[in-house]
């Protein structure tokens, strides 16, 4: 039997030989530290014996599979731990995930109290050494093993297991799992952990199933790994936007409104208006878009002639009965067939397309309320939407314009390097969720893969992702958790101009179907605000900051004048305010600092006398006494530019 090892040597062997084995033949080292192995690409476990001819690779904790196994073996641990601690819980799942592990069980909630303890437990059970060992049963025998355990959830998991599954457990000690492993040898081998929080979780993600208590955790193979990964949980706390944008009275959300319905306070209100007047003023001015403003609502007749009724209609806010009344509306969950009744108003020639339509919708959708996180996944929200009619010999240019567009808002925000592209195709598999043929989704799909490599974007391609009329652009960011999330969207529709018996006049004198594409610029502003939250922490950029300069007087004495700086930044459109306090000018500083605010201007008798202010800020600390004049001139050009600062001192 010869083994090819990873750097391209070759052991031969004459018997069968487990990889844990051959680890421990080519290194006691090695075998000590080894996790798994890597046989012809699949991850295997150590106890697997080889006898013909393969690849190997021995995986440490420094592979990311071997790192898994490390984590699967814990949440093992974990599992034993919290039997011994409650045992009347009812064990159910525990894989290791991207970032630790997690195991889900029937139990009372735990609090932090219950974790620590736990921790203590899984301390003792690592130190007694155990030893994991496999061990097959069939089906019969493994579900009457677990039905003596009193494990019903292990029970239904072996019963939906196929016929010719193998059906595998592992024991450490007194703790035995259905498992298909891999595992570490033996407990021992777990050396850095932590256990980080606990939530209610669904069986088998089902909201009508039983509700769990699911307890995450993490493992490495050292206590420096560790430590410095809950040292970037700490930030991710610290950047949150559910919990920051709270902190600085952004938005708040109140039981009696409703989940998903959040309340943008007065500072959150104003960075969303700066936001929408920019992307107003810049989709009209510079990007040839005309705007609309269109109902909120509508009658269920105009969703069964876009397809929204019969593809959409769970996600929809229905007003009324369809058995019992005679009109039944829905809040609109998105704006398409109402700007193509703008476009059907008026007969169009082929000279008149491109039309793009704008508009500042706001949008309803019944989101489950499992899925509500604060201003990223809302039941109401305002995006900015836009749908352009278009000849199909200008689709190309024009979807390409969209991108560009997009490009542009996300490279204002200093948000581009934080996202990625995904072509989302049609699921041929699933016919009914989409309307059109085969063809057509074949043939857009390709439009669009043929505009993404010409414009050298890296992207993947996601199957099942489309909307039901056609293929689409997601371009995707990540929140602090790890959690993707849409943040702009443009669909290729080829379709729907032949429901809504939409045409222009070609040169000809014949009726044309135009295409149309869907697409935002900016996206969800709610979902942007969250996602700038997190981005900088709160430290904006100053002309999206609500609070752009606070004026701090020394004393009383300089209040007039601090007034007088107040009106004249004012009259140049720089939102500003004065603290005028009885506290010590340090307190005020340090206020500031802690509101997060991009300048802070002292006056003072010198200040008062010569016309300047003593400016510090986010970027560079002191800043020195300047002329009023010239940072008014300083701020309107950071502020008209959308200059993106960088902080070069860190805040005293």
């Amino acid at each position: 039997m010869k083994i090819t090892l990873k750097d391209g040597s070759v052991k031969e062997y004459a018997q069968a030989m487990s990889i844990i084995d051959i680890a421990s033949d080519i290194s006691e080292g090695l075998a000590r530290v080894a996790c798994a192995g890597e046989v012809d690409g699949k991850v295997e476990d150590l106890r697997t014996v080889l006898d013909k001819d393969c690849s190997l690779s021995i995986l440490t904790a420094n592979d990311p599979e071997g790192l898994r196994v490390v984590r699967h073996t814990a949440s093992h641990v974990m599992a034993e731990a919290v039997k011994r601690l409650f045992p009347n819980a009812k064990v159910t799942i525990g894989p290791a995930i991207d970032d630790g592990f997690y195991y889900d069980f029937d139990a009372e909630p735990f609090s932090r109290e219950d974790l620590d303890k736990i921790e203590a437990e899984m301390k003792k059970i690592i130190k007694e050494g155990h030893a994991l060992e496999r061990f097959v049963l069939p089906r019969d025998e493994a579900i009457k093993f677990m039905e003596e355990k009193g494990e019903p959830y292990k029970v239904e998991l072996i019963r939906d297991l196929p016929e010719d599954a193998e059906i595998s457990f592992y024991s450490q000690g007194e703790f035995v799992d259905l498992c298909a492993g891999p595992h570490l040898m033996s407990t021992k081998n777990i050396k850095a952990y932590k256990l980080i929080s606990s939530s209610m979780a669904y069986w088998r993600g089902d909201s009508d199933k039983a509700q769990l208590q699911r307890i995450y955790g993490t493992a490495f193979q050292k206590k420096e790994e560790l430590e410095a990964y809950l040292e970037h949980l700490e930030d991710i706390k610290r950047r949150d936007h559910n919990k920051l944008g709270r902190e600085m009275q952004l938005f708040a959300t109140v039981d009696v409104i409703g989940q998903g319905l959040p309340l943008l306070l007065p500072k959150g209100t104003k960075m969303v208006m700066k936001m929408q007047r920019w992307i107003e003023d810049l989709e009209e001015k510079e990007w040839g878009y005309v705007r609309t403003k269109t109902p909120l609502m509508a009658k269920s007749d105009l969703y069964k002639l876009s397809g929204h009724w019969d593809h959409y209609k769970e996600g929809m806010f229905v007003l009324g009965d369809e058995e019992k009344d005679r009109e039944v509306f829905a809040l609109r969950p998105m704006t398409c067939p109402f700007q193509y009744y703008c476009y059907k108003n008026t007969q169009h020639s082929y000279r008149d397309l491109p039309i793009r339509y704008g508009e500042t919708s706001t949008l309803f959708r019944n989101e489950d309320s499992g899925e509500m996180h604060g201003l990223t996944r809302v039941r109401q929200f305002t995006i900015s939407e836009g749908h352009l009619i278009v000849r199909p010999d200008q689709m190309v240019e024009e979807f390409k314009g969209c991108l560009a567009l997009a490009k542009y808002c996300l490279e204002t925000l200093g948000l581009e390097e934080d996202v990625t592209y995904h072509l989302s195709k049609w699921d041929p598999e699933n016919r009914e969720k989409y309307i059109g043929e085969p063809e057509v989704w074949e043939e857009t799909e390709g439009h669009i893969r043929n505009i993404l490599q010409e414009l050298g974007v890296n992207f993947t391609e996601d199957v099942g992702e489309a909307a039901f009329y056609g293929p689409k652009v997601d371009i995707n960011a990540k929140n602090v958790y790890g959690k993707e999330d849409t943040m702009i969207t443009i669909q290729w529709d080829a379709l729907l101009a032949e429901q809504f018996d939409m045409y222009f006049i070609d040169q000809n004198g014949d009726k044309v179907r135009p295409y149309i594409i869907h697409r935002t610029s900016i996206g969800c502003y709610e979902r942007t605000l969250a996602w700038l939250i997190e981005k900088y922490a709160g430290k904006f950029p100053t002309w999206l900051c609500p609070e752009q300069v606070r004026v701090l007087p020394i004393s009383e004495k300089y209040e007039e004048y601090a007034d007088q700086v107040r009106k004249e930044l004012a009259r140049n459109d720089i939102d500003v305010t004065v603290d005028n306090r009885s506290e010590k000018i340090g307190f005020k500083i340090r206020e500031a600092r802690l509101d997060k605010l991009p300048y802070m201007l002292v006056v003072g008798q010198q200040e008062a006398e010569e016309g300047t202010v003593s400016v510090r800020s986010r970027f560079a600390g002191d800043e020195g006494a300047k002329p009023l004049q010239e940072f008014i001139d300083q701020i309107c050009k950071e502020v008209r530019t959308k200059e993106i600062r960088k902080e070069v001192q860190q805040e005293q």
